[in-house]
């Protein structure tokens, strides 16, 4: 409560407190004082008993001298009391069945070294000393040594309390990484000025939208005074949205290099600690070092570490970190704009976020940093390339195109692979073919050279791609097949089918959807119309095929039996992309029957295609056994030989242009498999789709998302 108080009612003025939550810095430093000296007292008295060993009993007077009386023997010493000691206000009694103790007065004044001291107060009594004389007890007095006592305080005491000191501000300088205890609720964030990042605007391609909407804050952070003069204003705030990979981190480096202005640079979880307040604390110390620096760019990555909503849904009723999310809020309305000082923030997962973070006035912009397009990927391609040596075979197009839904950091691997390779293979340039072996090295793994197959199963394969890529042949709305392989690799893929596309599309038709099915399916069916009989390498299809169907009838409004009804929605789409039904049990089943008659319309009509060419599929299945791996050409030229069809006129009218990969998609599913590329057929990779069991699968992962369409093309038609 005080603290949200602090708050609400000194947005500013509060971040000139510091230390552990609320507290003032020179609180914490009296309590640590205090906290160390009663350390220091209970564990000096510990020790001194420890290490006397000894107790004190009080005696009466009259017990006393009867033990000066009982051990007195005429012409003998005392057997009872061994010797006193006088203080100046009590004597100390030693007797003789005790321990030795140690005859330093100092020592023995205060009964160390011995099990038991007994005293007794001192009485007006002038005949002691001669009964003491008498019966043979020695006598001692106490004479005060000041420097023995300053010696006896600082060993006791100052000692241990500055010991003490230095052990807990090391503790607090662990669990505040950094700072001792005086900075427990002071800021980590990292400092950069201008070109200290060493990245530009330059280093970042395929997301220029957002880099358009980057670079008018930067010029506003350079030249106020032209916005000043119409009355715009620095927007308070712009929050980067994408998914992982496609370069939200490398941007805000960027704003960095480019805007000239000191850059704060922290990450979300660097607000949490063991302790309630600090996070909230270490908030208004960065907005106060912010003030002091204005103008000024903060950039919290992984924001959603603090800002999730407070709503228990997404795991709300946290103290720490809702207090720490409350002044933040506090904050980002507090601090005056025209000073410059402008929050990026960055999360994949804008969902969780809470509302108040995300109004107009906290974080003006949305910046979406999407999966890059087509021309996106040439472009990232291109920035990753530079240092890297090429030769004159590389084109960036090829492999642009058969990467879709690939984001930048998959692209930087690919490259760098590429290099890899290129090392290996005893070359110091790279080439195509070792940018497309990068590709299929990352997408689907290495081949595996030492898994031996039977010929049972190579048969089996062989007719289960087969299967994928014929009926993909013989539909319309197919893309083109650029490669067939029996070869496992390493990621437990048995074989696949790669698909090329002409173009990249951002809309499917219901047609083209259940062409996919058919295609996803067809590799089940081959082996059911060869060998009467499956067996589990058709899972991955399967699993996709159904993911696809579901989404036609719950999102897409392709099911005759419910119409347009949404029955799902999608979640973290940004991450894992789930599908969350939106409907009642009953409704759920009805979807399940729909779904299953889909895909069983699906798979009747991939036997019927098959078993109608089996003859073909039997030339093709075999040419595959004896080759391991063919091309999208070689599979052609056998599928147009035996259907007597000719050769597309387009592939040669093309092929007299600049580019064969800009052809026009031709009438004949045959021609269009066979128009990408032909120059280099067994490398103009295409999207492809790595699933986990033994079976192709087309396009299919990403259909279902109807807001990522593309993304079916990096995975296409891959059988485990």
């Amino acid at each position: 409560m005080d603290d949200q108080m602090n708050q609400n009612g000194n947005g500013q003025g509060g971040s000139n407190q510091g230390g552990s939550g609320n507290q003032n810095p020179r609180k914490v430093n009296l309590f640590l004082l205090l906290l160390a000296a009663l350390c220091t007292l209970i564990l000096t008295s510990v020790f001194m008993k420890t290490v006397s060993g000894s107790t004190t009993e009080e005696k009466s007077y009259s017990e006393f001298m009867e033990w000066v009386d009982e051990g007195t023997k005429e012409g003998e010493a005392n057997t009872k009391v061994k010797c006193v000691r006088y203080a100046s206000d009590r004597i100390y009694i030693e007797l003789v069945d005790e321990k030795e103790a140690n005859r330093n007065p100092l020592f023995s004044y205060y009964g160390m070294g011995q099990k038991t001291t007994y005293y007794t107060a001192m009485v007006s009594d002038d005949t002691l000393p001669e009964r003491l004389r008498e019966a043979g007890v020695e006598v001692w007095g106490y004479i005060p040594d000041n420097s023995g006592l300053i010696m006896e305080i600082l060993l006791y005491y100052v000692v241990p309390l500055i010991l003490f000191w230095i052990l807990l501000s090391f503790l607090f300088k662990k669990m505040s990484k950094g700072g001792g205890p005086l900075s427990v609720g002071k800021s980590n964030a990292k400092v950069y000025v201008q070109k200290e990042t060493g990245i530009t605007f330059k280093d970042v391609a395929g997301e220029d939208e957002a880099k358009e909407s980057l670079q008018e804050v930067v010029d506003f952070l350079h030249n106020p005074a032209k916005y000043a003069r119409i009355g715009a204003k620095l927007p308070k705030g712009a929050l980067l949205v994408g998914p992982p990979g496609t370069g939200k981190t490398l941007l805000a480096k960027a704003v960095a290099g480019e805007a000239g202005v000191p850059f704060f640079s922290l990450a979300g979880s660097d607000f949490i600690e063991l302790y309630v307040g600090v996070g909230a604390s270490r908030v208004r110390d960065l907005f106060k070092e912010a003030t002091k620096n204005a103008p000024c760019i903060i950039f919290i990555d992984e924001i959603d570490a603090i800002g999730r909503s407070r709503d228990s849904k997404y795991g709300g009723g946290n103290e720490e970190r809702e207090q720490t999310l409350n002044q933040l809020l506090s904050e980002m309305d507090g601090f005056d704009t025209s000073k410059g000082i402008l929050i990026l923030g960055a999360t994949n997962r804008p969902e969780i976020l809470d509302k108040a973070l995300l109004r107009p006035g906290r974080f003006d912009r949305r910046v979406i940093v999407d999966k890059p397009d087509l021309k996106g990927r040439v472009e990232i391609l291109k920035v990753h390339a530079k240092d890297v040596k090429m030769d004159e075979t590389v084109d960036f197009d090829a492999i642009a195109l058969a990467t879709s839904g690939a984001v930048g950091a998959d692209l930087a691997n690919m490259i760098n692979e590429a290099a890899i390779n290129a090392v290996k293979n005893g070359r110091e340039y790279v080439s195509q073919k070792d940018l497309f072996d990068a590709v299929e090295q990352v997408l689907v793994g290495k081949e595996k050279k030492d898994r031996i197959m039977s010929k049972e199963e190579r048969k089996i394969v062989s007719y289960h791609e087969v299967g994928h890529a014929l009926i993909s042949a013989l539909q319309k709305n197919s893309e083109p097949v650029q490669k067939i392989t029996i070869v496992p690799r390493t990621m437990g893929a048995l074989g696949y089918v790669m698909h090329v596309p002409e173009e990249e599309k951002y809309l499917n038709s219901e047609e083209e959807l259940r062409n996919m099915l058919v295609s996803l399916v067809g590799g089940r069916a081959a082996e059911e119309v060869v060998f009467h009989s499956v067996t589990t390498g058709a899972a991955n299809d399967i699993e996709k095929a159904t993911n696809i169907a579901r989404a036609m009838v719950t999102q897409y409004g392709m099911s005759k039996h419910f119409g347009l009804v949404g029955l799902s929605t999608v979640e973290s789409k940004y991450l894992e992309g789930r599908d969350v039904m939106n409907c009642s049990d009953q409704t759920a089943a009805e979807v399940d029957k729909e779904v299953v008659a889909i895909l069983k319309e699906s798979y009747e009509q991939a036997k019927q295609m098959l078993s109608e060419n089996r003859e073909l599929m039997d030339k093709l299945a075999a040419f595959l056994i004896e080759k391991e791996t063919i091309t999208g050409k070689e599979f052609m030229e056998i599928f147009r030989r035996e259907k007597g069809l000719p050769e597309p006129e387009e592939k040669k009218k093309d092929a007299s242009g600049d580019d064969a990969k800009k052809d026009e998609k031709p009438a004949e599913a045959s021609g269009t498999e066979d128009v990408k590329m032909p120059e280099e057929p067994k490398w103009t990779v295409p999207e492809i789709k790595l699933p986990t069991e033994v079976q192709p699968t087309e396009e299919p992962a990403a259909e279902p998302k109807q807001e990522q369409p593309e993304n079916k093309g990096i995975f296409s038609n891959m059988d485990l």
